[in-house]
């Protein structure tokens, strides 16, 4: 049985470039890290859960909500195969139910904080809106897109960051933890505009206050779906 089924539905990514010295710390052992075309991404994403079920049950106060995140791309070779994952430096929620659940039993970095969304849909065009409140100070992500949702472009950006479908977890310095993600590829909005209003430092740490001020590489709007994750399990041998 899987550990939770759920749809995600609207995803903003916000992708940025970065030293790989950057991400050293948080790459689990047994991965490295997934490079596009010589970059080393990051991305914000915000996204909503819906229709979210623990184990096959359904939990009334935790059905819906709201999630931003910070994340990066590794890849792990098993055999002849290459997994390709991601690991989460921190993902934010509404819920302290939600935060104490996923980091004690996937060892992840939830923290929860007040959060708010706002979505608007005409036959043309779509906007998104992701909104937290940090120390009392309001951080949000938004974008505006064309509504006509299209497939992926082959062997493009969009393409590789949003098909990895693996979880990493850096447990300790010899173990780590995989759950395998799972969803049909998804269709993407062409986005029109896009606004950020992130403190990098304040969300963070120092080691990322620089992307306050940097520009995005590139900004998706996709659609979604549902998703199931998988249980988790321990990779000890390397």
């Amino acid at each position: 049985m899987s550990f939770l089924t759920a749809e995600w539905r609207k995803l903003i990514f916000i992708n940025y470039t970065v030293h790989p010295k950057l991400l050293e710390e948080y790459v689990p052992k047994g991965t490295e890290l997934d490079i596009w075309e010589g970059k080393c991404l990051v991305s914000i994403v915000g996204f909503m859960f819906k229709n979210t079920k623990v184990l096959g049950c359904k939990m009334p106060s935790l059905h819906t909500f709201e999630e931003v995140n910070l994340r990066f791309y590794v890849k792990r070779k098993e055999g002849n195969i290459w997994k390709r994952g991601t690991v989460f430096i921190q993902e934010i929620v509404p819920k302290r139910i939600l935060s104490f659940v996923a980091n004690t039993v996937y060892n992840e970095h939830y923290i929860t904080l007040p959060m708010s969304h706002n979505w608007h849909m005409t036959p043309k065009s779509i906007e998104v809106l992701y909104t937290w409140h940090n120390k009392r100070i309001k951080q949000s992500i938004s974008v505006k897109a064309e509504n006509n949702p299209k497939m992926l472009p082959e062997n493009s950006e969009i393409e590789f960051i949003t098909e990895h479908y693996f979880g990493y977890t850096k447990y300790d310095d010899s173990k780590t933890f995989e759950y395998e993600v799972t969803h049909p590829k998804w269709l993407y909005y062409a986005v029109d505009y896009y606004n950020v209003q992130i403190d990098f430092e304040l969300n963070y740490g120092k080691k990322f206050a620089h992307l306050t001020k940097q520009q995005p590489d590139s900004v998706f709007l996709m659609e979604g779906s549902a998703i199931t994750v998988e249980p988790k399990k321990s990779i000890t041998k390397f």
